[in-house]
C-alpha cells in the first residue's frame, strides 16, 4: 500500500497569503461536510490532521497540507451552506476566485460530490464556473461505502455521465480507495 505522510502547513485566506513551495497542488472543491477533511485523514492514515465536524460550514479558510514533498492538498471552505453574513460570503467567492484563477501551481482541481445523494444544484453551478474558465478537474465520489455494493456502478457512472472526465469513487471507512487515489494523483504530478 502506498503512504504518504502529511503535515498542516498554514491557513491562508487569500493568495498573497498562500504558501510558496512549488509543489504540485490539489485544491478541493465541494459542499460543506461532503468528506473533504475525512479524504486528507484518509490519504495519510492520521484521523486528527484535517479538522473534521459534523457541522457544516466550519472550514472558513485554505488549508494547505503538504504530502511527503510530492504534492499539496488545498482543503477550501465548502460551497453552500455556511452561517456567515453576505459579506463574508462575497469576500470567500472573490479570494476564492482569485486563488483558483491565479495560482500557479494547481495541478488540478478536484470536486467531491457525495455517493448518498443526486447532484445538487450548487454542485452544477460550481463545475459550470471551473469549465467556464478552463480549468482541470476531476470528481471524486465520496462516502461510496454508504452505497450498497451493487449500486456503487450506477452512481459513479452517473456523476460520469453528468460531469464528464475522470471519476474516481472514495471511501474513509474503506481502506481499499487508497492506492488509486494515490497513484492518481501523483501520476498528475508528473
Amino acid at each position: 500500500m502506498n503512504q504518504l505522510n502529511a503535515k498542516f502547513l498554514i491557513s491562508a485566506e487569500k493568495l498573497s497569503q498562500c504558501p510558496e513551495t512549488g509543489l504540485p497542488e490539489f485544491p478541493l472543491l465541494g459542499r460543506s461536510n461532503v468528506g473533504k477533511s475525512s479524504f486528507i485523514n484518509t490519504l495519510c492514515n492520521n484521523r486528527k490532521l484535517a479538522k473534521t465536524s459534523n457541522t457544516p460550514g466550519k472550514t472558513r479558510l485554505i488549508n494547505f497540507f503538504n504530502f511527503s514533498d510530492r504534492f499539496m492538498v488545498a482543503d477550501l471552505p465548502g460551497y453552500g451552506y455556511a452561517k456567515v453574513s453576505k459579506e463574508a460570503q462575497a469576500r470567500w467567492q472573490k479570494n476564492l476566485e482569485e486563488y483558483l484563477l491565479k495560482r500557479k501551481q494547481i495541478k488540478s482541481l478536484i470536486q467531491f460530490i457525495d455517493a448518498r445523494h443526486d447532484i445538487q444544484k450548487n454542485d452544477y453551478q460550481m463545475r459550470e464556473w471551473v469549465l467556464e474558465y478552463n480549468l482541470p478537474i476531476f470528481t471524486v465520489v465520496t462516502k461510496i461505502d454508504y452505497v450498497a455494493g451493487g449500486k456503487r456502478l450506477s452512481v459513479l457512472n452517473n456523476v460520469r455521465k453528468e460531469f464528464g472526465g475522470d471519476v474516481l469513487g472514495f471511501s474513509s471507512v474503506d481502506n481499499k480507495y487508497n492506492n488509486e487515489m494515490i497513484e492518481y494523483l501523483l501520476n498528475l504530478c508528473n
